[in-house]
């Protein structure tokens, strides 16, 4: 895999977004599952710097992945 493959994927794996499978459970990302064991240490890393940003910038303090947590929680 080449460095800019795998920067696009680890892209694709940090957003808050995971899909369900038929039974609703959630499942790995996609690129997740596309990234070599550099990747996804490097996925990591990346992953929880941006969530660090993003409970900054939020008035609650929460992270996208807070925020889809809790709406999952509450039924919404």
């Amino acid at each position: 895999m080449n460095d800019k493959d795998r920067e696009l994927l680890i892209e694709q794996a940090t957003t808050a977004y995971r899909p369900r499978d038929r039974a609703g459970a959630v499942v790995p990302h996609p690129a997740f599952l596309d990234l070599d064991a550099t990747g996804r240490q490097a996925l990591h890393g990346a992953t929880e710097r941006l969530r660090l940003l993003e409970a900054g910038l939020d008035p609650l303090g929460l992270s996208t992945t807070a925020h889809a947590v809790l709406a999952r929680i509450r039924g919404a």
